[in-house]
């Protein structure tokens, strides 16, 4: 029977979910349908057809909100669940992951258990919905893995039967890890011990299959009943970079609770399993769990990037975003948290480093306790160079590396059996020894055609040792044409940039000699091409919208032949061809080619491409990249405070205001929040943005009630003069 309460909502909806016939099946399967949006009547269901579903997620375009509850095998319904609580569990926005799934607003995977039907109900504009119900099957995992007592007890991704198959590239990996991020799933916390691999596995399909990302968000996942599954692959050691939380991935580790934690408590052995798991994961970076870091943002709805953000070390996801993760009983406790890490698995070393001043290295770390401590360097070939030591609760050694040859030397600094050790290494070391490595052409192939583009070439080295260095043009045949210079260079990068304006086209090289004042001397050389075969290359519009709003809806390709070539001119995404626009062999002059962002009459995705021509000759092959950005969606404008005249824009956008009638333009360069240019006192305001595409936003209309105070001084002001009210 439909419910009064639902009839006032709005758009209710009953959908069954597709599922997998047997239920016995190790792989977890999705299936995606496509939601009506119009309508205020409840749709007819899918009847008992035998759809079923343990995990939903919805994802949907507009500005809008979607909440929805679900049926379990047994009928009977959940409560309403909010699709989206925590929309900022996502990769960083520039990413290749990150760009897959712009477009959509992404619920997060939500555990139902066994279920057949799902309601659902719109608040605001939604213009399209999407389901994506999973089958997660629940079987003999085993769930307990053995490990060293390095590591606490992880269920690794073999174990949990981490879906290798469906992962995209390689990971991804930080310099270092400087923080960990709590989050919770905000999924149902009624789950079994034996459901947990499932709902992982659920989980890692959703955020692959559903969002598009490369592999499961989370770096670790830890159940009410203690246990801890390895999340995203690449070593439960390494500083894998996730995609749990959206400008704060990188040097950052995500661990997300399974369940939701608004309104619940963790269970005592969930919240020992995450004590146990961060002190042992920021032991490995050697993170204090009690310093305050300053991180800054690489982008996102809340924090511009490039702003710096005081963070403590064990944050919670609403730290770094606009969401309620990792609910408020859990992000209450963290503070305690962090104390309970920082007790956990003592004695520990803190922020070893090693700096390089005057050829002179300096090692520093902080230990927790007074004990004795030691550093020793090892050349690359594993023979030790250097040692120091001391005792007490700081690490402050000092090496003397100005005799040493220059080299990449391993450092490590312990302090005993009981304390994780820190290795790292330095290039260090300003002796005798003469080396010249790293020597390089950008670009190699040189088109000095003054045309602005590859008209020089810079030529790149490095030296061991000073010396006095000597570059010398060499034709193809290892002949001598030209001496560019010879001078005394210090030890260390070096580079000149050269213009081969005089030389017709063909193939050279520029041979680098340095030699010592004892007549030591190294030689290096690296090849030159070229070729002015392709001139004045130019992809016009740089930013493409073919949406037919007569906006950016196609670009033209132009450039210059110098000679007869075979001339192809492609669109890639990536490495792969996207679209070809022209291929054939022309003649000397000016060309172009026209293109309307279309393949065999569908619009390519949305996203960065590379607009390649490239043309072939004797001489070899003339190559010249542009760049291409597709975009057909318009930016979103969003009120942050009338009062304070704050508003936010999802993308780079010219912004135009009318203000009381009076009209400003601005361009905003980078996605976030802006000021709205308006007096406090203004009444309406109209907000309006277009990106560099073309796109337009919808307008922002703003109308402010007058206070008392500004009522009472335009009635004063409305009076005649000489008269008192």
């Amino acid at each position: 029977m439909r419910s009064p309460t639902l009839a006032l909502l709005g758009l209710v909806a009953v959908v069954a979910a597709a599922a997998p016939a047997t239920a016995l099946a190790a792989e977890a399967t999705l299936v995606t349908r496509e939601l009506p949006v119009a309508g205020t009547r409840t749709l007819a269901s899918d009847g008992n057809r035998a759809g079923r579903f343990n995990l939903v997620g919805l994802q949907w375009q507009g500005p809008g909100r979607v909440s929805f509850r679900t049926r379990s095998l047994a009928g009977r319904w959940s409560g309403w669940h909010a699709a989206a609580p925590e929309a900022e569990d996502a990769p960083d926005a520039r990413t290749a992951e990150g760009v897959r799934s712009r477009r959509w607003k992404l619920g997060n995977p939500y555990w139902t258990g066994p279920s057949d039907r799902l309601e659902y109900r719109l608040r605001g504009r939604v213009t399209r919905l999407r389901a994506h119900y999973v089958w997660s099957p629940v079987d003999d995992v085993p769930l307990r893995v053995p490990s060293s007592t390095a590591t606490p007890t992880v269920v690794t991704r073999t174990a949990w039967r981490a879906s290798e198959s469906i992962r995209r590239g390689a990971p991804r990996y930080a310099n270092a890890l400087r923080f960990a991020v709590v989050h919770h799933s905000a999924g149902s916390n009624s789950y079994t011990r034996e459901q947990s691999a499932a709902i992982v596995r659920g989980i890692q399909l959703y955020h692959v299959r559903g969002n598009g990302w490369d592999d499961i968000g989370y770096n670790f996942l830890v159940d009410k009943y203690g246990q801890v599954f390895e999340g995203r692959y690449g070593g439960v050691e390494r500083n894998v970079i996730g995609a749990h939380a959206q400008g704060f991935n990188t040097g950052s580790v995500g661990v997300a609770l399974l369940g939701n934690y608004d309104s619940a408590a963790p269970t005592a052995e969930g919240r020992s399993a995450l004590v146990r798991l961060l002190a042992w994961r920021l032991d490995v970076a050697h993170a204090d769990p009690l310093e305050v870091l300053s991180m800054p943002s690489g982008g996102n709805p809340r924090f511009p990037t490039g702003v710096p953000v005081l963070l403590r070390p064990i944050s919670g996801h609403r730290d770094v975003g606009f969401t309620s993760c990792p609910g408020s009983i859990v992000y209450g406790q963290l503070n305690l948290l962090a104390r309970a890490v920082s007790l956990t698995g003592l004695p520990k070393l803190y922020a070893p480093a090693a700096a390089l001043v005057g050829g002179r290295v300096r090692f520093t770390g902080r230990l927790t306790a007074s004990m004795p401590w030691t550093v020793t360097v090892t050349d690359p070939q594993g023979t030790h160079v250097a040692a120091g030591g001391g005792f007490g609760p700081r690490v402050d050694w000092t090496w003397d590396a100005r005799a040493a040859p220059t080299a990449r030397y391993t450092w490590a600094i312990r302090a005993g059996p009981t304390v994780r050790a820190s290795t790292r290494s330095i290039v260090a070391g300003s002796g005798t020894a003469l080396t010249l490595s790293a020597v390089s052409a950008q670009p190699a192939t040189v088109s000095p055609n003054g045309d602005g583009v590859a008209d020089s070439t810079t030529i790149r080295y490095a030296l061991g040792s000073p010396a006095m260095v000597t570059a010398t043009v060499q034709d193809d045949d290892g002949i001598a044409l030209a001496t560019l210079f010879s001078e005394a260079k210090p030890a260390g990068l070096q580079s000149f940039r050269w213009a081969p304006d005089a030389l017709p086209d063909g193939n050279y090289s520029v041979r680098i000699s340095a030699k010592t004042l004892d007549g030591r001397e190294v030689v290096s050389t690296v090849p030159v091409a070229v070729n002015r075969t392709l001139a004045f290359v130019s992809a016009l519009p740089a930013f493409l919208s073919p949406n037919a709003d007569g906006r950016s809806d196609s670009l033209r390709v132009s450039f210059a032949l110098a000679a007869d070539a075979d001339v192809i001119v492609t669109v890639r995404s990536g490495p792969a061809v996207s679209a070809t626009l022209l291929a054939g062999r022309f003649g000397v002059g000016a060309r172009s080619v026209g293109w309307d962002g279309t393949v065999a009459g569908v619009a390519v995705p949305d996203g960065r491409y590379d607009i390649v021509v490239e043309a072939t000759t004797l001489l070899g092959i003339a190559t010249h990249k542009t760049k291409l950005t597709v975009d057909t969606a318009p930016p979103v404008l969003r009120l942050v405070s009338a009062f304070r005249r704050l508003a936010t824009v999802s993308e780079p956008a010219t912004i135009t205001t009318v203000v009381d009638g009076q009209v400003r333009k601005f361009v905003r360069r980078t996605a976030g929040v802006f000021r709205i240019p308006a007096p406090s006192s203004y009444r309406n305001a109209r907000v309006a943005a277009r990106d560099r595409a073309g796109n337009i936003a919808r307008q922002l209309i703003i109308r402010r009630k007058p206070t008392r105070r500004s009522a009472a001084r335009a009635g004063a002001a409305a009076r005649p003069a000489g008269r008192r009210g």
